[in-house]
């Protein structure tokens, strides 16, 4: 079984099953908007998937705990891999709006803080203490996400690089950009490391891609102001694209560790 999140729902027309959020008990619920905030059921090229339409925040006040608490219960339900999406801005100067950045690493800085998802007793049957992290984005997964990119046309949009995860609400400052793309980074969100943390505790795979739906402000005579309406726009823009590559992804990745 696979996971995976964005606007994808709509690709699993085959025995579709939808719940929304606010039907399953304990169940946080989404708050940000453009976020349906449904789990959607359903098969898509034979393979059983299921998927979140809209996830959890630290910055819409939840403990980092409940933010991944349904990547524990997919793992109960027996999911395998996880194929998580975001929206990001570009801090690498050669990316461009609409650009796909498969996620070869992670900085999660309010780990840095000490705002990390496995902190507390350890949940002994789902994984270790301390699991390692720097395997957390699968490098055949990585390496079958840009193949199917460049198969299916799309060779300049598809980079490979590094996510920066904060906690947000508020966009970056020039300063933070600047600092952020000199320690490595190349794209930077408000999601999807605390995720990634708890999946790889899990045991499961991971893929994790991001839409560059804007570029970050790096120069202090520039007027360009990020918002989330680009964000919602660049991703309505890219909904079709996103598809397709995710649709033939799921095509071919196997179960057991395997892609074809």
């Amino acid at each position: 079984m696979w996971l995976w999140t964005w606007s994808f729902g709509e690709l699993l027309k085959e025995d579709q099953v939808v719940f929304h959020y606010s039907e399953i008990p304990n169940f946080p619920q989404s708050t940000v908007p453009g976020h349906a905030g449904r789990l959607i059921f359903g098969n898509l090229n034979g393979k059983p998937c299921v998927c979140m339409q809209g996830r959890f925040h630290f910055y819409e006040g939840y403990p980092l705990w409940k933010v991944t608490f349904p990547v524990r219960v997919f793992r109960l339900m027996g999911v395998e891999t996880l194929i998580v999406t975001n929206a990001a801005g570009g801090l690498n100067q050669d990316y461009k709006i609409g650009d796909i950045m498969v996620i070869m690493d992670h900085i999660n800085m309010p780990g840095f803080a000490g705002q990390n998802p496995l902190i507390g007793p350890n949940e002994e049957r789902f994984g270790p203490r301390f699991p390692p992290m720097s395997d957390a984005y699968d490098k055949d997964l990585r390496k079958l996400a840009l193949g199917v990119g460049q198969e299916l046309g799309y060779v300049e949009k598809m980079r490979e690089g590094v996510y920066c995860s904060l906690g947000g609400p508020n966009f970056e400052t020039i300063a933070e950009c600047r600092m952020l793309n000199s320690l490595g980074a190349d794209a930077v969100g408000m999601s999807t490391a605390p995720e990634v943390i708890v999946a790889r505790h899990c045991g499961l795979r991971v893929l994790g891609m991001s839409l560059i739906t804007n570029k970050a402000t790096m120069d202090y005579n520039s007027e360009a102001i990020a918002s989330h309406e680009e964000v919602l726009q660049a991703g309505k823009d890219s909904a079709k694209f996103l598809e397709k590559l995710v649709s033939l992804l799921v095509q071919r990745i196997e179960p057991n560790n395997n892609v074809r």
